[in-house]
């Protein structure tokens, strides 16, 4: 029996093995459409068969009754559509015109999920053969599962295959997905257990959906959050859109650029996860010289970082809070203004925490990235009164190797790092600095040092621990092997000349 990680990396390897000459960016979408469609037509079969047993809450029913699903927020899959009758025909040259009706049908019977599947099976560049060979393939998540649990795995292989090809498309693939452990981390430092959780620049939606996992795994309602998004691409929107539908999170997710047509324009969040594009310089800057999201100074046209944050503080709600991951260069770059308005960001008390991370997180990019943490009331009474101090977490030692490019935070260095935020946030935490790690500045240091936030000039280096040995000896010791590299550093001097000289040539 595989284990759930074996399982994900036998699956990718037999689908990525039918990718044949397709590049990763369109194969993308014939795998996780077909992936959506196995989990909608197993999420129905499952209800379909309750319904036709009539028993207990279902006496009576019918399983041909497009209410009965959704008033158990399922989709309707019509007969055609239904994975087995697909399966059924996937050896069929006609198979690519099957899905296609059948994702068709679907969307015209789900108005949610109007202009988000995939319609691209027929194209004739695509191969058969290989698309029925998927289909088989698919077939097999979820096998000999119940409920829940299929739909769980099917979820897991969405999102493990989101990663993959976010790997395999390299520089393009990232910009539609944040590495799961950053995601992970940015829920765990902030905690969205109740309230409006928001996203400016959603990509496929791993915030929110970490977001849903992380309110189950400690006992919350899912009813508790409510969630708003907005994406630029269209392509990576149908991504969210079923990235989220998999899981039945209902979001109000819109299509659009954030900074030129904001979707949600009087909406206050009480989170805000977000991971925008790094250095954008073509964010339409000139258009927006007169914005009133601009409180503390007016964004560089040419750098949508400082565009962004301040976006995102205008958003939040009185005592909401933030966490954005921006490129290392936001930190303590003075050009066009940025250095003015971070200096007015941190004397309005807004920055939190500022967490350094480890290089080589992210799969599209090889610039250090950090995360700042916004509150906008930072005395509020729901944790102890931070207003004159920020924590800097350095964080970039952390982290493994997970292949020859790529690191990856472990569950245990997200919780170290999120529990020092909570012990340095909470009433009764029991936060202390740790030189080389984390240290607790006031607002005077900060001013101090110029309004650079890198956490590296504040925490220090680590203490080494004492050996014992008086410091004269070490020096002593030291200054001996010293000497001895420069007698042997003269001795070799002294054969070279001697060589030199048996060729007939002095120096």
């Amino acid at each position: 029996m595989l284990n759930k990680n074996e399982l994900e990396r036998t699956l990718w390897a037999a689908a990525d093995k039918l990718r044949s000459n397709m590049d990763a960016a369109e194969y993308k979408h014939v795998v996780l459409g077909l992936i959506f469609l196995k989990y909608v037509s197993d999420a129905f079969n499952d209800l379909y068969e309750k319904l036709n047993s009539g028993e207990g809450e279902f006496e009576g029913a019918d399983s041909e009754d497009k209410d009965e699903y959704l008033a158990h927020n399922i989709f309707f899959v019509p007969e055609k559509a239904r994975w087995q009758y697909l399966q059924d025909r996937a050896k069929q040259p006609e198979i690519g015109k099957f899905i296609d009706n059948a994702m068709d049908s679907i969307e015209k019977i789900n108005p949610s999920l109007k202009g988000v599947l995939p319609k691209i099976y027929a194209d004739p560049e695509l191969n058969k053969q290989r698309l029925g060979e998927l289909i088989d393939l698919i077939g097999t998540i979820g096998f000999n599962q119940g409920g829940h649990k299929a739909k769980d795995l099917l979820g897991r292989v969405y999102e493990y295959f989101l990663g993959q090809f976010a790997d395999a498309e390299g520089k393009k693939g990232g910009q539609f997905y944040t590495p799961e452990c950053i995601v992970k981390l940015l829920v765990a430092m902030l905690e969205p257990y109740k309230g409006r959780v928001y996203d400016g620049c959603c990509g496929s939606g791993g915030m929110f959906v970490q977001s849903e996992k992380f309110i189950e795994e400690h006992g919350g309602r899912i009813g508790d959050i409510s969630i708003f998004g907005q994406e630029s691409n269209p392509t990576t929107l149908r991504l969210a859109k079923m990235n989220l539908a998999i899981r039945g999170i209902d979001a109000k997710i819109e299509p659009g650029d954030t900074f030129l047509h904001d979707k949600h324009p009087d909406l206050k969040a009480d989170f805000i996860l977000a991971n925008p594009p790094f250095n954008v310089s073509d964010w339409s800057g000139e258009q927006l010289r007169d914005d009133k999201r601009w409180k503390y100074g007016v964004p560089p046209a040419g750098n949508a970082n400082y565009a962004w944050l301040q976006h995102f503080v205008h958003k939040l709600s009185p005592n909401g809070t933030a966490g954005i991951v921006l490129a290392n260069g936001s930190m303590n770059s003075n050009s066009g203004g940025e250095g003015e308005i971070r200096q007015g960001m941190i004397e309005a008390g807004l920055i939190d925490c500022m967490v350094a991370l480890p290089a080589q997180l992210f799969y599209n990019t090889m610039i250090p990235a950090c995360l700042w943490f916004l509150a906008r009331n930072k005395a509020n009474g729901k944790f102890r009164n931070r207003s004159n101090e920020i924590l800097f977490i350095d964080a970039r030692k952390l982290g493994t190797m997970i292949n020859r490019r790529n690191k990856e935070l472990a569950d245990n260095d997200i919780k170290l790092i999120s529990e020092t935020y909570h012990n340095w946030r909470n009433k009764n935490g029991n936060y202390e600095d740790k030189p080389g790690f984390c240290k607790s500045a006031t607002i005077q240091e900060v001013k101090n040092n110029n309004y650079v936030l890198m956490p590296g000039r504040y925490v220090g280096t680590e203490t080494e621990e004492d050996d014992g040995v008086p410091f004269e000896e070490k020096m002593n010791a030291l200054t001996s092997r010293l000497a001895e590299q420069f007698a042997k550093g003269a001795e070799l001097e002294r054969e070279i000349k001697e060589n030199l000289k048996g060729i007939g040539y002095e120096i």
